[in-house]
């Protein structure tokens, strides 16, 4: 498996701007409506919808920022010894947990909004409904993500063709990311959270205009910040994004040939998913990107490391399939 490096410090960047966000949203919701809170927030809610504790208004931003910074402190100090699979549980425990403390903040500060005295806060049922699926969704999504590429499978020697007995199966996977094209969709992701929680506390207005675009973008710009290629007897599957979606598949005997190529952002008219003369190319770096030339249609780019690999076994496996085809 190739691309790891970059793999894991688009991992560490995304983590990075997401326990940044989440911290700063903790601790803005509450200071950012100090004038329109009570001096003792509502905290807790029984069963009848009333609620039935509170903490001073000081404690409100400081103690799930607390929690979140030794979750945080926690994860950091661990993660390094932490495995593929484990890996994938610390991204879903990471997402599962900002988006929880976020919604029930958010929740906190909305119910207390306007409120005299914290005896007389509205009720949050329906607000932690959504904020428990909410968080669950997104743990799946983090699970989901750092599962995909995590299984090691055997690669074998490089070379411009690949002696690959018949029988016996062989699988190549690369995976390539772009950092700044990460950030970018983390600052866009985060303004349009910003929005939609300062409005879900109440301090501002439904901002939709503002937040949908944003969501939309950020959400673009993310599917096309990374991307993993991976060859199989099968043929060729090119997935985008940290869900692994959507996947782009081109069977083995569709392929006539695969090449390395280098390539930079100039010749193929920027960065991202870019059409041009030279046919479709996924550019997230500059330099070596494996290139297939399928039977029908315009050949396809992608930069991704160890293509010279990749490209041996699709020559390898195509001529393979060549061979075993029945002749007329």
């Amino acid at each position: 498996m190739s691309g790891g490096g970059n793999r894991n410090r688009g991992a560490l960047w995304s983590a990075a701007a997401w326990g940044a966000g989440v911290l700063t949203a903790l601790v803005a919701l509450p200071l950012g409506a100090g004038d329109r809170l009570p001096e003792r927030v509502a905290t807790h809610w029984g069963d009848g919808g009333r609620p039935d504790d509170s903490m001073p208004f000081w404690a409100v931003p400081l103690f799930p920022a607390l929690v979140w910074a030794v979750l945080l402190v926690i994860l950091a100090l661990t993660l390094r010894r932490a495995g593929g699979p484990v890996r994938a549980w610390y991204g879903a425990t990471l997402l599962f947990t900002g988006v929880l403390l976020t919604g029930a903040q958010a929740s906190i500060v909305h119910a207390n909004l306007d409120r005299t005295d914290w005896t007389a806060a509205a009720g949050v049922g329906p607000a932690v409904a959504v904020t428990v699926v909410a968080a669950l969704l997104a743990g799946l999504l983090g699970l989901l993500a750092g599962r995909r590429g995590t299984v090691s499978t055997p690669a074998p020697a490089g070379g411009p063709v690949l002696d690959v007995p018949v029988g016996e199966r062989f699988v190549w996977l690369s995976w390539t990311t772009n950092p700044w094209l990460q950030l970018t969709a983390a600052v866009l992701g985060l303004a349009a959270a910003a929005a939609a929680i300062a409005a879900a506390g109440g301090l501002i207005g439904a901002p939709w205009a503002v937040v949908a675009p944003l969501t939309i973008v950020a959400g673009v710009v993310l599917g096309c910040s990374s991307v993993q290629a991976r060859v199989t007897p099968e043929g060729l599957e090119v997935a985008f994004g940290p869900a692994g979606w959507p996947v782009l598949r081109w069977p083995i005997e569709g392929i006539e040939s695969a090449r390395v190529e280098q390539r930079t952002p100039a010749q193929v008219g920027g960065w991202g998913y870019r059409l041009s003369g030279l046919g479709t190319t996924v550019m997230l770096r500059r330099g070596e990107c494996l290139v297939v030339h399928p039977r029908t249609g315009a050949e396809f780019a992608v930069s991704v490391d160890d293509a010279e690999r990749g490209a041996a076994l699709i020559n390898t496996l195509a001529a393979q399939r060549t061979t075993d085809r029945p002749r007329p």
